[in-house]
């Protein structure tokens, strides 16, 4: 059994209503205690919270809170099972949310929380107050701070510790019920703090409060601080989450600044109108940062590496202006006129190297490479011709259908031999195929250095006799 004073800690294995076997205390606050337990009964692990109140007005109103909450169902929010009293003690039975929570995750590593990964958080738990908010009997948690914010391994943000909640009808005319006191510094809105009328705008004030503390690591100033300095005449000691921490944007700043409004009337009517206000922040800088590069950023060159941290964006270079008189001309002519255009490119570039073969034939030597010696092709026609001259003083016939040299052809032979002879002489340098072509050259039919005396012995090759 359980002891029968309730600030008394509850040991391992102690048994509840004969069911729930206490495994170990996972917190205390000022109102209550958290443990976890065993449900001997499903055999599953349960949190059994407890409730530090021994009237029996605030119990019965414990179990109206509890019955309440039985009936919820949200991911971000942990479904009550049951609920009872033992001794001068009151449980609730709750989904046990693995996990850790914000508070921890400061206390081990201080400092401001990524503002994308907070804003994400805020929108999961904006969801969770609209759904609580907008039942037949809104449900105000009046207790959203770090300590009750607990991170599952899949990311899922889960608001717990409903031992302040209080439960009214969404119909104003109908009497509130009575609700637990009680509230924490630095989270809590002014009305709560002096125990007047709470409202889905308290819940708002504490989130606002929560999310300055994520994004900044600094909690913000008790709001009993700020009503003095400003009755004071001073001025809202509450500074601008940006100024704090640039990275939290004065967009994020000015939204923080109207959540956590001094009075309710200025600030959020609804978690709807706070979430949508966060929504289009984020839509809007997102489009900001899809065409805009950051100054310290630098263009990207070719085989340059550019760390997404760098830069939001990267700002390609210009492409290349394309040539708009091409462009009319193919709209004007059509896939017609381009067919014909191209086919007459093709028929000229035909004709010129139809032309260029005819022109300069490819077995003709370039005579501007060094393969072709023309001093030695001169001495070698020279050394030709004196042979035969000598072979037909001698009444040799070099072929049988050869006449015999003319006086013009003799004069023309004996300036040729001249010229040679004066050409500079290159043998000792030139090569075996250098003198290979231009005797080749000499022997081709219809070469330069052969001239018939006679039409009618155009048509007989003279053959060259051998050196």
């Amino acid at each position: 059994m359980a002891p029968d004073e309730p600030n008394t800690p509850l040991t391992p294995d102690t048994m509840l209503q004969d069911r729930y076997r206490i495994v170990r205390q996972l917190g205390r606050g000022g109102m209550g205690a958290v443990y976890e337990a065993l449900d001997q009964r499903l055999e599953i692990i349960v949190a059994l919270k407890e409730t530090l109140s021994s009237e029996e007005g605030m119990r019965k109103q414990f179990g109206r809170e509890a019955r309440l909450l039985a009936g919820m169902q949200h991911p971000a929010l942990p479904r009550v099972s049951d609920h009872f009293v033992e001794g001068n003690r009151a449980f609730l039975v709750m989904q046990f949310i693995g996990g850790v929570d914000l508070a921890k995750i400061i206390a081990q590593q201080p400092g401001p929380f990524p503002r994308d990964q907070v804003i994400a958080w805020a929108d999961q738990l904006l969801d969770a107050l609209i759904y609580l908010h907008s039942r037949d009997r809104q449900v105000i948690h009046r207790d959203i701070k770090p300590h009750n914010l607990k991170l599952t391994a899949t990311g899922q943000i889960v608001l717990l510790d409903f031992g302040l909640a209080k439960a009214q009808a969404s119909d104003q005319s109908v009497t509130a019920s009575q609700a637990f006191f009680g509230y924490t510094r630095h989270y809590a809105p002014l009305e709560q703090i002096q125990d007047q009328r709470t409202d889905p705008r308290s819940d708002i004030y504490a989130l606002g409060a929560t999310l300055y503390h994520l994004l900044t690591g600094i909690k913000p100033p008790d709001a009993m601080v700020r009503a003095a300095a400003v009755v004071d005449g001073g001025a809202d000691p509450l500074q601008p989450a940006d100024q704090i921490h640039e990275a939290v944007g004065s967009e994020v700043g000015v939204i923080l600044n109207k959540a956590m409004s001094q009075k309710p009337g200025d600030r959020y009517a609804t978690a709807s109108e706070f979430r949508d206000a966060l929504r289009l922040m984020n839509r809007t800088k997102s489009k900001e940062e899809k065409f805009e590069l950051r100054p310290s950023a630098k263009s990207a060159s070719a085989g340059e590496t550019i760390h997404v941290s760098e830069i939001t964006s990267v700002r390609l270079p210009p492409a290349p202006v394309m040539n708009m008189a091409l462009v009319g001309s193919a709209k004007r002519f059509g896939p017609a006129g381009a067919t014909a255009a191209l086919g007459l490119v093709v028929t000229l570039a035909t004709g010129i190297i139809y032309a260029a073969g005819r022109w300069f034939p490819a077995n003709e030597v370039n005579r501007s490479t060094p393969a072709y010696d023309t001093a030695a092709a001169l001495r070698q026609s020279a050394s030709v011709r004196k042979s035969e001259r000598v072979r037909m003083q001698d009444g040799i016939s070099v072929s049988s259908t050869k006449p015999a040299s003319s006086p013009t052809e003799l004069k023309r032979d004996r300036d040729f031999e001249k010229r040679s002879e004066t050409a500079p002489n290159f043998s000792g340098r030139e090569s075996e195929s250098r003198r290979l072509a231009a005797r080749n050259k000499l022997e081709r039919v219809g070469a330069p250095s052969i001239r018939f005396p006679k039409p009618e012995l155009s048509e007989a090759a003279p053959t060259p006799a051998p050196e």
